[in-house]
């Protein structure tokens, strides 16, 4: 498929590929095992500029494309799935900035895409996931200030982030149509960090439940309109999607090359086991649908870059390739048989990784209503 790609694509692919393969791999166990934020790896992204990538070069970006964004993203998770996740944070929030905040504001996006000024979003609360129009995180307003007051969970980078997107109800009584995003600086009083959860997969982001005990932050720091922040994360979720579409399509491509290489190399009844149709059979289908969820997330991002909408394309790549990643990387695990349950081995992590893909930014449930509300549009 790089047959079609441009030659700046190409070029930073090369990029971010060998990136992964020196920094980003062989750090990846270790991120694993002690489950702390990888400040080292983070910054080797930003000093490659790779946190800008889609960012207009008049934004302080590289000035190229969501589909070069998708290009990255499944190099770096190729090597971590973990730092795949890390990479997304500071792209969406850049993006979102330039797409929404203020003059004020958009200044923030020049540390960010340097490593400087650690982003974080918080959206979910304890009690209210999917639903994010029942969020009850509240923004009052007191004169020229928000005080904000809510909790909420699974914060990725909570525990080192220098500013949150907090999305509160500005309007308790309106649903969907009475949440704002109001930036926090985490250096406020009232801002309470919880711990980190002890998570399945997925370590190394700092995530944790965070705390908004009746902050106080200046109206100034809205961003975009009072009460039209719902519409601004729906938006957004739709690029994020690319992200974690092609976060999942780098783990199931590093479960194929792994698979394909111990399969040559372990030895069973006289032969390798790649010699075996049941083994070439998960090996074919791997690649038959690591190649189809390519497509389906790039076509999506070409659509995204010439400003089509793609609440359906978005859902479509998430939901596929986030399941089908799952299912490849189980069937890996299944041809490195007992090796493939040993943490010395990368499909273990793998394993565990990329089941969070087929929750994050929306469950896969979720995709599917989404697509079928698209689906009644087009045909009713």
């Amino acid at each position: 498929m790089d047959r079609f790609y441009s030659d700046d694509q190409r070029m930073v692919r090369e990029t971010a590929r060998k990136l992964s393969d020196d920094v980003v791999a062989p750090a990846a166990a270790a991120i694993d095992r002690d489950d702390v934020f990888p400040r080292a790896v983070y910054e080797a992204l930003a000093e490659q500029g790779l946190f800008g990538i889609p960012l207009p070069e008049v934004a302080g970006g590289v000035g190229l494309d969501a589909v070069t964004a998708c290009i990255v993203m499944e190099e770096i998770a190729r090597g971590s799935g973990a730092v795949g996740n890390a990479f997304a944070i500071p792209v969406e929030a850049a993006l979102f900035l330039h797409h929404h905040g203020t003059a004020e504001q958009q200044k923030l996006i020049a540390g960010i895409v340097e490593g400087k000024l650690i982003p974080a979003t918080a959206v979910t609360e304890p009690d209210h996931g999917s639903d994010v129009a029942a969020m009850t995180t509240t923004a009052r307003r007191d004169g020229d200030d928000y005080i904000i007051k809510g909790t909420k969970a699974w914060v990725t980078f909570g525990q080192v982030a220098d500013v949150v997107m907090v999305f509160a109800k500005t309007d308790p009584d309106a649903g969907h149509r009475g949440i704002s995003c109001i930036l926090v600086e985490t250096d406020r009083p009232g801002v309470i960090r919880g711990k980190s959860e002890d998570l399945l997969g997925m370590h190394g982001l700092a995530e944790c439940m965070l705390t908004f005990d009746e902050v106080r932050v200046p109206v100034t720091n809205l961003i975009g309109a009072e009460h039209g922040a719902f519409k601004m994360a729906m938006e957004n979720f739709n690029f994020s999607r690319l992200m974690m579409s092609s976060m999942a399509l780098g783990m199931a491509q590093a479960a194929m090359e792994d698979a394909v290489a111990y399969a040559h190399d372990r030895k069973q009844f006289g032969k390798p086991i790649f010699q075996h149709q049941a083994v070439q059979f998960m090996i074919a289908d791997m690649a038959k649908d690591i190649s189809a969820a390519r497509l389906l997330i790039h076509h999506a991002a070409r659509l995204y870059d010439a400003g089509h909408p793609i609440a359906q394309e978005a859902a479509q790549a998430k939901l596929f390739t986030t399941d089908m990643a799952q299912v490849h990387i189980s069937n890996a695990l299944q041809i490195h048989g007992g090796n493939g349950y040993s943490r010395e081995f990368r499909v273990e992590r793998l394993f565990r990784d990329v089941r969070l893909s087929q929750i994050y930014e929306g469950t896969n449930q979720i995709q599917r209503m989404i697509i079928a509300r698209q689906v009644q549009k087009a045909y009713t």
